[in-house]
């Protein structure tokens, strides 16, 4: 029987007081009077465990979902508010926060660290806080927005060496990154419906016009969202591969590249499972995330994921225990000791 983990969870639930916080933090940066203080925010346990019990743990048991892999909440980086500080600060809080979750509900939840970025600042000075989370607080991943713009696409391309003080830092603890980008602050980009589709096939775009796993070949990198339009437009990319000279797909990216199961319909999921191979598909539902609703079709909430998945017409029972556990074990090293500390 498989252990179901989730790899992509955010906490979209937390406390009210936690947004006034952020409201009064933007306020502040043009008005220095009104900053905060992060001692200011007073979440307690109980607070806590409200916004998890009757909202994720409670979805979790009722799909028999196990564990959720848990970092802040995405479109609440919103990493082109304000300057390094400002990031570092709000990182700190939002980090500190999914890993007293992992606290109260060890058996449910794990961190995952969000990165203090901001735009045209130096990733490095992102490490203080990623080796933090991984040291003090048993983070197994971390989540690396490729465009801290917020939608304007200013930083370089993640082959470039502008990124590899967190690469570097990723291979030395042995962790993954799920790119994952956050609020788009560009009208003509919606953030859940365009931009995060969009950056998740221009990350994929990327790798595969570089050669980084040359460089890095033990890095490890998880496309959330099915892969955007990866899945469905296989066959472009392994001709512009080709036309680049490229080594096939396979040998170029898949050792390092794995897509997640946030696909909100059977026939998404049966083609992510058609054309990306089994090694490279984790389980996960981004639950409560940017879907919510019942499809009036099924009549099940559409970020059920481990419905389609239980219900594949391709997936041996090998496949399924691949998808719902022993891949993300093998993606996410940390996260396997952890379970084999526990005896599982």
């Amino acid at each position: 029987m498989s252990i179901i983990i989730d790899c992509h969870g955010h906490y979209t639930t937390a406390p009210k007081q936690l947004e006034q916080w952020r409201n009064q933090q933007i306020a502040g940066i043009k008005d220095s009077s009104q900053m905060p203080k992060v001692a200011d925010l007073k979440i307690s346990d109980d607070d806590i465990r409200e916004s998890i019990v009757n909202n994720q743990l409670r979805l979790m048991k009722d799909r028999g979902n196990d564990m959720t892999l848990f970092s802040p909440r995405a479109s609440f980086m919103a990493h082109h508010i304000g300057d390094f500080n400002v990031s570092s600060t709000w990182a700190a809080i939002c980090n500190e926060l999914c890993f007293r979750v992992s606290q109260l509900f060890p058996e449910h939840f794990v961190p995952v660290a969000m990165l203090p970025q901001s735009p045209g600042v130096d990733p490095k000075t992102c490490i203080p806080e990623m080796e933090k989370c991984i040291r003090e607080y048993g983070a197994v991943g971390i989540n690396l927005n490729p465009d801290p713009s917020g939608g304007h696409w200013k930083e370089p391309p993640l082959t470039d060496r502008h990124w590899y003080p967190i690469y570097e830092k990723m291979v030395e603890y042995d962790v993954p990154a799920m790119i994952h980008v956050s609020t788009s602050c560009n009208p003509a980009f919606h953030t859940t419906g365009a931009h995060y589709l969009n950056a998740d096939t221009t990350a994929f775009m990327q790798l595969i016009q570089g050669d980084l796993f040359k460089d890095f070949p033990t890095l490890r990198f998880l496309i959330p969202h099915g892969g955007g339009a990866v899945p469905y437009h296989w066959g472009r990319f392994r001709g512009l591969a080709q036309e680049m000279k490229k080594p096939l797909l396979k040998d170029h990216v898949l050792n390092n590249v794995f897509f997640d199961t946030c696909v909100y319909h059977q026939p998404g999921i049966n083609l992510l499972n058609t054309v990306i191979p089994v090694k490279n598909v984790l389980f996960a539902s981004e639950m409560i995330g940017a879907v919510r609703g019942i499809d009036p079709e099924s009549g099940h909430y559409y970020d059920d994921t481990k419905k389609y998945i239980d219900a594949s017409p391709i997936l041996s029972a090998e496949d399924k225990h691949a998808i719902f556990e022993a891949n993300t074990r093998r993606v996410f090293p940390r996260l396997d000791a952890l379970l084999k500390k526990r005896g599982k």
